[in-house]
């Protein structure tokens, strides 16, 4: 081991038996959330199973491959990474410098998600409008196929990031070097896995953490809102929930390929490797779980009225204010700009601490603004399951468990200071809650 690459001597996820659990039980809940939760399977949740039943299901095990493969849709999902690839490569985009690594290197990056976002939004768009909404229903009719071939590609992809690990002079994450090989095949060997594709220096992670996914996940939206239409006689049958949770989940989508720079900053692209971790959650889990609402409201529309809708629009317009400002005031801070008064205090390593303003407020505020969207996009399903709800109770669970995690690195990184500054701001998340 070098001093560059020190061996890794903490677990997290309770160590390899947890990552284990954690890399069979991802794509289980995705299957568990199509089945638990569709029309194919009989509502949301289904109807309880008979013993007879139950029993005919397990004898057909040896033949559940049949019904998750869709080579189909596996060549249209191979096709859609490569699209986004190619327009990567070929889309005018600025290269934006991220933080500067331990080895001392800065990397540089090309920003131009959004419009790969825009592209795909314009291509879709045209199908709709010259052949119909029923021409782009696919995605929910071969819902399970998908899934199975995004599930696939990130399993792939771990692999060969795995493997790329070990070439001679790798950055390696420092949480990822254990020597275990199913601990660090999915916490993230490598920190910043990269190709040459086309001539240009090709960043997986990067890469993955905003396009094939993000994107998939607003087509995803339209194509439930498309089988709506066909079903209620047009687009003007689609319900006002189902517009809700398009506007909400596409503009987040949106808002986040516009705003791609601010990823540079995150502990995804800073300090984690990219492993099964990473790749499950953006290829597959994000597309595939986010989209939970708009497919339940495909066979369980739901009329809201005006007045519920305004409510509604309020917590979610709530959520984005608090989330995009937050996030303004710290990457305007770090990136020297308007600081708008901002206090800090400077560390003995010389890093500042924001103190005031929406980070005076709590630690990690733009996690409550993200919560409170969360939130907005479950309520228009109503209540008639709490299924629909997995989204904003997960979420719940993963940014309490990466703001513990992010506490974890910066008392290491920070020492006394962080204990200071844990004093000037004692909330987490919530502020004056938790």
């Amino acid at each position: 081991m070098s001093k560059l690459n020190p061996p890794t001597t903490n677990y997290e996820f309770l160590g390899p038996p947890g990552t284990f659990l954690i890399s069979v039980g991802v794509p289980s809940m995705i299957y568990g959330l199509y089945y638990g939760c569709s029309e194919q399977s009989g509502g949301c949740p289904p109807p309880t199973l008979s013993l007879s039943k139950l029993t005919s299901e397990l004898t057909a095990l040896p033949d559940l491959w049949h019904e998750l493969w869709d080579t189909e849709a596996a060549l249209m999902y191979i096709a859609w990474y490569a699209f986004c690839v190619i327009a990567w490569r070929i889309l005018p985009g600025a290269q934006v410098e991220g933080t500067r690594i331990r080895d001392g290197n800065v990397k540089k990056y090309k920003i131009n998600a959004f419009s790969t976002f825009l592209l795909a939004l314009g291509l879709v768009t045209g199908v709709i409008i010259r052949f119909g909404p029923e021409k782009f229903t696919f995605l929910y009719e071969r819902w399970i196929g998908f899934s199975t071939a995004a599930i696939l590609m990130s399993v792939f992809q771990a692999f060969g990031v795995y493997a790329m690990s070990f070439r001679q002079g790798t950055l390696l994450a420092l949480g990822g070097n254990t020597g275990n090989w199913m601990y660090d095949w999915y916490i993230g060997r490598q920190l910043n896995p990269t190709l040459s594709i086309f001539g240009a220096e090709f960043d997986i992670k990067s890469f993955n953490e905003l396009r094939p996914g993000l994107i998939l996940w607003a087509l995803i939206d339209i194509s439930m809102l498309c089988e709506q239409a066909v079903r209620r006689g047009g687009i003007g049958g689609v319900t006002d929930s189902m517009w809700l949770v398009l506007l909400f989940q596409i503009g987040y989508v949106a808002d986040g390929l516009y705003n791609e720079p601010a990823i540079l900053t995150t502990m995804d692209i800073t300090t984690d490797g990219f492993g099964f971790m990473l790749s499950v959650g953006d290829l597959a889990w994000v597309p595939f779980a986010y989209s939970l609402q708009a497919r339940y409201l495909v066979f369980h529309p739901v009329l809201l009225g005006p007045i519920v809708t305004a409510l509604i629009v309020a917590v979610n317009a709530t959520g984005y204010y608090i989330f995009r400002e937050a996030n303004g005031q710290k990457n305007d801070f770090r990136n020297g700009k308007d600081t708008r008064g901002l206090k800090y205090f400077t560390t003995e390593s010389g890093s500042k601490l924001i103190t005031s303003g929406w980070w005076g407020r709590s630690r990690h505020p733009n996690y409550f603004g993200d919560l409170l969207m969360a939130l907005a996009w479950s309520l228009p399903t109503g209540f008639d399951t709490p299924i629909t709800y997995f989204y904003v109770t997960y979420f719940a669970v993963l940014l309490i468990h990466r703001q513990r995690r992010d506490d974890e690195n910066c008392e290491k990184k920070y020492g006394k200071d962080w204990e200071k500054y844990k004093k000037m701001v004692p909330y987490r998340i919530i502020p004056y809650i938790y």
